[in-house]
């Protein structure tokens, strides 16, 4: 799994500010950076937090790199419908090197690990098989609807990508660009570094977390599940760790000061 950081708003805290600035005060556009210091930055974020004022934090967002996650963490990433995604296409990309993700779980019994890989090398195979019985198809027909065999061969390449892809299972590695304003994000580790959270949801969440703290310590201050900073609200499925998960984004905050 790979987390980075591709880009963010220039000055994300300040950016912020202005626009909290603009809300509470009498000032003009042509001079709204003027004077904001960091500490008048940080007034204003506070004063957001204080009254529960979100709307100004959507000014400034976060770009990220991800790869090495599954098709099973695609499909949970993308309920996040404030945020944009650009994603590796299995109708245009050929899984020649097939590559994919192995639960924790499963590596660590060693007979599970076994009918887990025994699994994906048949299920890559199949797939190569199913490409090229479709692309052979497909090529003659449209060759014999008077193609050439170049154009009918590049034509019909796309067409078998497009269904065989339907063999390729959930632990199939993805990539993708996600972008995320910091009110989406904030949501996004509430739900996410929760320890209830799938296992690989939630370490995509903890990483992009170290990311943006050093970069937006007043904004993320509390960001992380819903259980820092009140009780647990999952109720009778609770893991019953929130003294250890305190702890865990403790050090990660502290560690994050550091790098900042």
């Amino acid at each position: 799994m790979l987390v980075q950081l591709i880009s963010h708003t220039a000055e994300p805290e300040k950016t912020i500010a202005a626009a909290a600035k603009l809300c509470y005060s009498d000032a003009h556009i042509a001079t709204l950076l003027d004077g904001l210091t960091p500490e008048k930055t940080a007034a204003f974020l506070q004063r957001l937090s204080d009254v529960g004022h979100a709307s100004p934090i959507e000014h400034a967002s976060f770009t990220f790199g991800i790869e090495g996650v599954s098709r099973t963490f695609l499909a949970q990433v993308t309920r996040h419908r404030i945020a944009s995604f650009s994603v590796q296409s299995q109708r245009y990309v050929r899984l020649e090197d097939f590559r994919y993700v192995v639960p924790p779980e499963i590596a660590a019994i060693p007979a599970a690990k076994a009918q887990f890989l025994d699994a994906m090398n048949d299920d890559a195979r199949r797939y190569l098989e199913l490409v090229k019985s479709l692309e052979d198809a497909h090529t003659a027909r449209l060759m014999a609807e008077g193609l050439d065999e170049k154009a009918a061969r590049a034509k019909a390449s796309k067409q078998a990508n497009e269904d065989a892809r339907f063999v390729l299972p959930n632990a199939c590695e993805t990539k993708m660009v996600l972008t995320m304003n910091c009110r989406s994000l904030i949501n996004f580790f509430n739900l996410r570094c929760c320890e209830r959270a799938q296992w690989e949801i939630r370490a995509v969440a903890d990483e992009m977390l170290r990311l943006v703290l050093p970069l937006a310590p007043h904004i993320f201050a509390a960001a992380g599940p819903r259980c820092l900073t009140g009780p647990c609200p999952e109720g009778r499925m609770c893991c019953g760790r929130q003294a250890q998960v305190r702890e865990k984004y403790a050090a990660l905050k502290q560690e994050a000061q550091h790098r900042g």
